[in-house]
């Protein structure tokens, strides 16, 4: 009977919600990602599949692992995963597919609309005084009519781009890879290069993976080719963007607003000045969680366990056995 550990920080309900699409005839185990090494190196021996969320081992635990067929991510993100390591050992990893790309561009849109709409700030002040005059009428703003400008129309780009077209937005994009042009046609948007993105888009979010090409992507430079106006979206990487830039630009009033879903330090120093920024919403890494997703993603997680197990090649590789 194949065997799949799957260590992860998560409740035992909500793990469930992952392991319960496993098929007939495996043995799923879970475990807490918080063992120490020396507990996780006997279970780790004995799997012919891992599960990781979030997607971090240790080498001594991983080179036990002589009969892994696969190190499978409950996330997309792959960043702090030793793939080197994984090449060497002939194991490949898969991410998840893009199972959580729904979440991620809901809660784009939720930022979006809680920043062109004030939600945050104004539900503090009703909560202080419910009499307070707010000055709205100047200060909020539709996604109708703006340019949204997507770094990154991969899954959870694309998704933006169904979402924020249903808003009534112009919807322009960059991204490195190849074009698509009946994609593009059928999303109704439009490829620019980054720069003429930066200057055209009145919201511009990010969606691409950290990588060397993408870290510091989005730096002093390009944020002062953005309009005063504009705001800067993040769900994908804190690193994406430099912080410190993102600070010196939002405090010289060189772009109107930021919402961030991720940031450089998760959890930030308490001394970090977009936590008492009033033109800065913040979320805690939470983009892609929802109670509805883990659903997607143990129905994507154990069909592609059960790929490998027929002897076919698994889906959404990032890094090849």
């Amino acid at each position: 009977m194949p065997s799949v550990a799957y260590f992860t920080h998560q409740d035992a309900h909500v793990a469930a919600e992952v392991t319960r699409h496993a098929p007939a005839g495996y043995r799923v185990t879970t475990h807490a990602m918080s063992l120490p090494d020396d507990e996780k190196t006997p279970i780790v021996a004995e799997s012919d599949y891992l599960i990781l969320f979030p997607g971090r081992i240790s080498e001594p635990v991983l080179r036990a692992g002589a009969r892994l067929r696969l190190v499978q991510l409950v996330s997309a993100g792959y960043e702090h995963m030793p793939l080197a390591l994984c090449r060497e050992l002939g194991i490949p990893v898969a991410n998840n597919g893009g199972t959580n790309s729904t979440d991620v561009a809901e809660h784009t849109l939720a930022l979006i609309l809680a920043q062109y709409r004030r939600m945050v700030e104004l539900d503090r002040k009703m909560r202080a005084d419910p009499a307070l005059d707010v000055p709205v009428a100047r200060s909020t703003f539709t996604v109708d009519g703006k340019t949204v400008g997507i770094v990154g129309l991969g899954n959870i780009g694309a998704k933006v781009a169904r979402l924020a077209r249903a808003f009534g937005a112009d919807v322009v994009y960059a991204d490195e890879a190849p074009a698509d042009a009946a994609r593009d046609e059928r999303l109704g948007v439009r490829r620019v290069d980054l720069g003429d993105l930066l200057e055209a888009a009145d919201i511009v979010t990010l969606h691409v993976p950290l990588a060397p090409s993408t870290d510091g992507l989005i730096g002093g430079a390009e944020l002062a080719r953005m309009k005063a106006s504009a705001i800067l979206v993040n769900t994908c990487r804190g690193r994406v963007v430099d912080e410190a830039a993102l600070i010196d630009a939002l405090r010289a009033g060189e772009i109107a607003g930021a919402a961030l879903d991720v940031l450089e330090r998760e959890p930030p120093a308490a001394d970090n000045p977009l936590l008492r920024m009033d033109n800065v919403a913040l979320t805690p890494h939470t983009a892609g969680i929802t109670f509805d997703t883990w659903a997607r993603r143990g129905r994507f997680i154990f069909e592609n366990i059960a790929r490998v197990g027929r002897g076919e090649a698994p889906l959404a590789v990032v890094s090849p056995g």
